[in-house]
């Protein structure tokens, strides 16, 4: 069965985007560790995206790099929204209402390989789910000040991480097996 892993490029102090959901900051950190976002990307069978990702503001927009991993990535993408549109233009993207609907169909989609999560909102619900397996957090050398954390959760959650051992994974890179047991 295929693992949903989050993954995502975080500033030192913990931010994934500026306020407001500002993505411009990351556009000067793209490209490092290309090898890495290849293979990540290699092992990806679909997209498990939410919708404020989907519709936000992507650092390469307009250009050949616009869309996720840096317009690497081809495949389906499942988009968790409580407002689909009526009908899809593309039939690589399936739009869906709620979470144990969309992971199913990432899923199958995947084919045995990654889902991968992008957006903290829909990394969060699927960490509260007890359905996310891994976290890959990528670490941008720059400090934001503020913004959308990598994870929020009022009150604070204690969820144990296991580091996986990862050959081809940077020094800038931290890679985690979700523990169970809370």
């Amino acid at each position: 069965m295929s693992k949903l892993l989050y993954s995502a490029t975080m500033s030192l102090d913990g931010f994934i985007a500026g306020v407001g959901g500002d993505m411009s900051w990351l556009t000067e950190h793209l490209g490092a560790g290309d090898g890495e976002i290849d293979d990540l990307v290699a092992g990806i069978g679909a997209l498990l995206v939410g919708n404020r990702t989907f519709t936000g503001d992507d650092p390469n927009r307009g250009t050949d790099a616009e869309g996720a991993f840096g317009g690497k990535w081809q495949g389906p993408s499942i988009v968790l929204t409580h407002d689909p549109p009526a009908e899809a233009t593309d039939p690589d993207i399936t739009f869906v209402r709620d979470l144990e609907t969309a992971v199913r169909v990432a899923r199958e989609a995947a084919e045995g390989r990654y889902v991968n999560v992008l957006g903290a909102n829909v990394a969060k619900q699927c960490l509260d789910a007890g359905l996310l397996d891994e976290i890959l957090v990528l670490i941008a050398p720059v400090l934001l000040g503020d913004g959308v954390r990598l994870f929020q959760h009022a009150g604070g959650t204690n969820v144990r991480l296991e580091p996986i051992d990862r050959q081809g994974v940077g020094a800038t890179s931290l890679w985690f097996r979700v523990g169970r047991t809370r």
